[in-house]
């Protein structure tokens, strides 16, 4: 199943893509849980409710697709550092605050967050904060999990069972941020710094603990490893967050980022105007946003 976010002669739509990714059809809900994209159907399925019904196709092709949780019901939960190859590069770039002697690898997740505010859809652009603001903006490629099921205390055991399916996330950070308020929230948490789509595809149709994430930047190949390579997989993250706080349906866990980011490069690699930034994860598709 592929969930589709869209907005269609000026209204918000949310439906399933066909198997040929030509048409999508889309539920019959209201205007406002329309505007809320999937989160209503993560919902109603947590709750063993049957769906919507579907209505007549539409083409792909004729609507605007946005972020398939437009309005995420709260912080993205991100983890920093979670790649063994990213964890060296970023350790080694002097922006690291959580890095110290020996601890390049973390013995355990480093969890941050995003606000929901920050989300936007494909295409959308990635917004430059003045320059008097930041000159160090960076893409992340992110393999983003969604939570299907609900809990506390959930074991890495049965952690899978909590997984509705998967999205792509682009972590845009501000690094000069990130470094010198010696946190992650705010430099990670600018306006339109998590573009996230195209659609939620369910982990029966993707298998995230096994698929590759890639990062183009005006073409290039930037980032290009498997999720097989996290440091801590999926089970592990959901079972450190849930040990004291209630997950939900609709909440967001970025996985983290493959080597390659443009603080890595010598001299960095940072994003500037004019740049377009292309996120590909095998399963899902691809997610591009230009940078203004």
């Amino acid at each position: 199943m592929k969930i589709v976010a869209f907005h269609h002669d000026g209204q918000p739509g949310v439906g399933l893509l066909s198997a040929d990714a030509q048409t999508i059809n889309p539920f019959d809900m209201s205007a406002a849980q329309r505007a809320l994209g999937a989160l209503p159907l993560l919902e109603m399925q947590a709750a063993q409710q049957a769906l919507p019904a579907l209505l007549a196709p539409v083409a792909l092709a004729d609507v605007q697709v946005t972020a398939p949780l437009p309005k995420p019901r709260r912080n993205i939960f991100c983890v920093g550092k979670n790649y063994f190859a990213h964890a060296r590069e970023f350790a080694g770039s002097g922006f690291d605050s959580s890095a110290k002697s020996g601890g390049d690898v973390p013995a355990d997740p480093i969890i941050f967050t995003k606000v929901p505010e920050c989300v936007v859809g494909p295409n959308d652009a990635i917004q430059m904060p003045p320059a008097d603001v930041s000159v160090a903006i960076d893409y992340e490629a992110e393999l983003a999990v969604i939570i299907g099921k609900g809990g506390k205390g959930i074991t890495a055991q049965n952690a899978m069972d909590h997984v509705w399916g998967y999205t792509i996330v682009n972590d845009v950070t501000a690094r000069d941020w990130q470094s010198r308020h010696q946190q992650w929230h705010m430099g990670k948490s600018f306006d339109t710094f998590c573009p996230m789509g195209p659609y939620l595809v369910s982990r029966d149709e993707c298998d995230g603990t096994k698929t590759q994430v890639r990062c183009y930047v005006n073409g290039e190949l930037r980032q290009d490893a498997s999720t097989t390579d996290l440091i801590f997989d999926i089970p592990k993250l959901i079972e450190t967050l849930s040990a004291g706080m209630t997950l939900y349906p609709g909440d967001v866990i970025a996985t983290g980022t493959p080597v390659g980011v443009g603080i890595g490069f010598k001299p960095p690699k940072y994003l500037v105007a004019g740049d377009v930034v292309r996120v590909e994860i095998d399963g899902i598709g691809h997610l591009e946003n230009p940078v203004r």
